[in-house]
């Protein structure tokens, strides 16, 4: 057995967090061989760790169990991601109690470590739904992955519309990742992990249930740089996300919705809170500027040097200004016959890229022809 199986077999054990397991590794040295190897009295000397826990890793699992997830995780193509592995989310490592596996199912990539959260309820309104959709598009347009649970309402909407942009998204599941929860998601998973990833920290054949949520909820804040409340009442579980987020340090943003309507009431509720309201996608990806690459400048000159000129939907926006000088947000989507969730993120990028400048009342103009 190596290190990575004794891993997975860790974490099959009842009564064994990642907290408790961390307790465990540090005093083992790291190794977990040792750990499974070791007695229940040894066992018993690590601070933190009772009788249930020490009996649970003293009489190990049934024999061939883990012989059979091993086939599980190569029957489902899926693979194991452990701490030490480089494409183990980097912003999970920070949190208190980051899973000591993750289960995978498509791929994570360097991509993935600029992702943003999109939650909220899974009783939702259209407004919701259509509010979730074109901001997980246009994230995705400008290249941010968007993660979310994998749930009804929101977070379905979410994925959608990140695919929808042929961008990157992540569901993370609060069950095994052989169970399709709701059962009607099979062909949203399965999208989901041809063009990016499902994931869980779950085993094979863990149903889900009202503990595994709030953990799965955990992995969504802490991998992500920060977490976008659309819809939510007050008790829903994207509260619970983002009251992770705000613990773990990173931004949390929600979108107002009706003062008459409860599926608003959570989103208001962190409003008043402190967190970020957004009503555009703008808001969010501001605070983001590095994920647009600088453009590097002329030695000696005062002009920038442009490496490459814009093609595609911002050549279009770029010429539309150009024929028309300043221009609203409607006026540009009217000029180039562009999608709004189009127009949006390119405006946006191409302000990045310092190729336009927004004036007062939200109107464009090209950089260069911007009255100072």
């Amino acid at each position: 057995m190596n290190s990575r199986e004794a891993l997975i077999a860790l974490n099959m054990l009842d009564h064994l967090g990642p907290v408790r397991l961390r307790q465990l590794l540090d005093r083992f040295d790291g190794d977990p061989v040792a750990i499974l190897s070791a007695g229940r009295e040894r066992l018993l000397a690590v601070p933190g760790i009772g009788p249930e826990t020490a009996n649970s890793i003293a009489n190990g699992l049934e024999v061939g169990a883990l012989d059979r997830e091993l086939k599980r995780i190569e029957a489902a193509g899926c693979h194991v991601l452990i701490g030490s592995d480089p494409l183990y989310p980097p912003l999970l490592k920070e949190i208190y109690d980051p899973p000591v596996v993750l289960y995978v199912k498509g791929a994570l990539t360097a991509e993935d470590r600029g992702g943003i959260a999109v939650v909220g309820s899974r009783l939702t309104t259209h407004y919701g739904i259509e509010v979730a959709r074109r901001m997980s598009y246009q994230l995705a347009y400008a290249g941010v992955t968007v993660v979310s649970g994998g749930a009804r309402g929101i977070d379905a909407s979410a994925h959608a519309g990140a695919m929808s942009a042929k961008g990157r998204t992540i569901a993370v599941l609060g069950s095994g990742i052989d169970i399709v929860f709701p059962a009607e998601h099979r062909d949203l998973f399965e999208r989901i992990a041809s063009t990016g990833a499902v994931i869980t920290q779950f085993p094979f054949g863990r149903t889900p249930d009202k503990q595994t949520f709030p953990i799965r909820n955990r992995i969504v804040a802490g991998m992500t740089m920060g977490t976008l409340v659309v819809e939510a009442n007050a008790t829903s579980g994207a509260m619970i996300t983002a009251n992770f987020a705000a613990d773990y340090g990173r931004q949390v943003y929600a979108v107002p919705g009706r003062i008459d309507s409860p599926r608003s009431k959570g989103c208001h509720d962190l409003i008043r809170k402190g967190a970020r309201l957004c009503e555009g996608v703008e808001d969010i990806l501001s605070e983001f500027e590095y994920l647009f690459p600088p453009i590097p400048e002329r030695p000696g000159a005062g002009n920038p040097v442009r490496t490459a000129e814009p093609t595609g939907s911002e050549a279009t926006l770029l010429a539309a200004l150009d024929v028309d000088g300043e221009l609203s947000l409607e006026e540009v989507i009217e000029a180039t016959g562009l999608p709004a969730a189009t127009v949006s993120v390119g405006l946006f990028s191409l302000e990045m890229k310092k190729r336009v400048r927004q004036l007062s009342g939200k109107r464009f103009v090209r950089a260069d022809r911007a009255r100072v």
